[in-house]
């Protein structure tokens, strides 16, 4: 198992802070609270944050002590700018017709989303290589999949094992919980799941791109790099938490899907950090998508219609 951990300097000090502190700007963080105290309109904020990152880019620059952080910052703003791209050119007239008009079927509408966040991964891979790193950089190999855990005592692991056998359990067991949440939370009624069964090829493969769309976006790339600047556990739990307050407003949602969100994000984050390759972590996200889109496949069809 190969770990990279920051050297315990001075350097360090002042990097774990900051690194933190631009995770959780960048973040959707400020939007929660903006939204939650009901002040107004938050488009600005990513503006805001782009000034920011921007600024950080410049300081990282200028302060010898900062640099290491300034992939991290190039990265965060590829993230932000990709993504802000992909949905300028989406929100064009032809696009929206074809994949995004309200009343679409969730095949098409998904489509369309799905091709956008895959066009923003692509864009990422690109920046990361411009950067200068390497696919084994950023975790985009096979790896050892069969590489042994860190122990976790408080998840029942309290010696090493190998991934083939901690991954799978943990996969099942993390479909599990996230299933009880979508069913107590949405209360479907299953008639429509029997009816949804034909998207079911559509909703493995919207999974498959989804799982690694966003493993690209916010798992490797991040953790790429923050890993050499703070040390791994560091990268892992800045990326884990920008992963995880990405979700107040998605599925799962509010504080539970923030928290459900955030140790999925530690656990994918931890499995290719150990393996240093993406199937484990692709393959766990593949599962609950799969959950996901299913319910959302199912919520798609009217009850009796």
């Amino acid at each position: 198992m190969i770990r990279i951990e920051a050297v315990a300097t001075r350097k360090s000090h002042i990097l774990i802070p900051a690194a933190w502190t631009i995770t959780l700007l960048a973040s959707i963080l400020p939007d929660i609270l903006w939204i939650e105290l009901a002040i107004g309109d938050t488009r600005w904020l990513f503006w805001a944050k782009i000034g920011l990152l921007l600024a950080c880019a410049a300081g990282a620059a200028a302060w010898t002590e900062t640099r290491p952080l300034r992939n991290f910052v190039m990265i965060l703003l590829g993230i932000y700018l990709s993504e802000e791209l992909v949905s300028q050119l989406t929100a064009a007239a032809g696009w929206q017709s074809r994949f995004a008009a309200a009343g679409l079927p969730f095949m098409t509408s998904m489509l369309g989303i799905q091709l956008g966040r895959l066009v923003v991964a692509a864009l990422m891979i690109g920046l990361l290589l411009a950067l200068g790193y390497r696919r084994a950089d950023f975790f985009l190999v096979r790896g050892r999949p069969d590489a042994s855990i860190e122990p976790v005592r408080w998840l029942g692991f309290p010696k090493p094992v190998p991934w083939t056998r901690f991954g799978g359990q943990f996969a099942v067991y993390i479909s599990l919980g996230l299933l009880a949440f979508l069913v107590l939370g949405g209360r479907p009624e299953w008639s429509t799941f029997v009816r949804a069964a034909p998207m079911l090829p559509g909703v493995l493969l919207f999974a498959a791109l989804n799982a690694f769309s966003e493993e690209v976006t916010y798992r490797s790339s991040m953790i790429a790099g923050l890993e050499k600047a703070v040390g791994s556990r560091h990268a892992l739990w800045n990326a884990a938490v920008f992963f995880g307050i990405g979700h107040y407003f998605g599925v799962p949602y509010g504080i539970a899907g923030v928290l459900m969100a955030g140790f999925l994000g530690w656990f994918l984050g931890k499995a290719m950090v150990e393996t240093r390759g993406f199937g484990w972590a692709w393959f766990i996200h593949f599962l609950q998508d799969v959950l996901i889109f299913s319910f959302m496949a199912a919520g798609s069809i009217t009850p009796g219609g």
